[in-house]
């Protein structure tokens, strides 16, 4: 499938002035990229983005960014056929287990199927947030691939300028 239009993110205050960079996924890892490789988590609304920046404990300082977005090969995780066919499923999608499989064997399932995914040309995937108190219906974008030029064209919404300042 192919997205356009807005994506948000609720930034570490560290990375505010790398709203592009994926660093942190890079150097820690993430449901849906292993460590080494840079992912930029995002989320199609702003709540969701807020949910997914704090899943544990009490609300921590964040900066909130958005994007516009056209990006091409986009795989749909709510499609249940193409998950099957890809050999996952929502089950293992949603675990909680993925560090400790990622800690325990190097990679989690999670992080399998998106290597696999990346291998077949994608440039990222849709999936529904897993974070606490979210909703079916709240979703994250995770991109693997993404600069300013199609297919996977990523702009940063700050027409005043104001992460340089921060």
């Amino acid at each position: 499938m192919r997205y356009d239009g807005k994506l948000y993110r609720a930034l570490n205050p560290v990375y505010a002035r790398e709203p592009l960079s994926g660093r942190g996924a890079e150097l820690y890892g993430g449901r849906f990229n292993r460590k080494g490789v840079p992912a930029l988590y995002t989320s199609l609304s702003i709540l969701t983005a807020i949910r997914e920046a704090n899943q544990v404990g009490s609300l921590q300082p964040l900066t909130l960014v958005s994007y516009e977005a056209a990006i091409e090969l986009v795989f749909d995780c709510r499609d249940e056929r193409a998950l099957a066919s890809h050999a996952m499923s929502d089950d293992v999608l949603a675990s909680p287990a993925w560090r400790d499989d990622m800690a325990l064997h190097g990679l989690s399932a999670t992080q399998r199927f998106a290597e696999s995914l990346m291998a077949a040309g994608f440039s990222g995937l849709i999936v529904r947030s897993f974070a606490p108190g979210a909703a079916a219906s709240d979703l994250n974008m995770v991109l693997w691939r993404w600069g300013p030029d199609a297919p996977c064209a990523l702009h940063l919404i700050d027409d005043e300028d104001r992460l340089s300042r921060a």
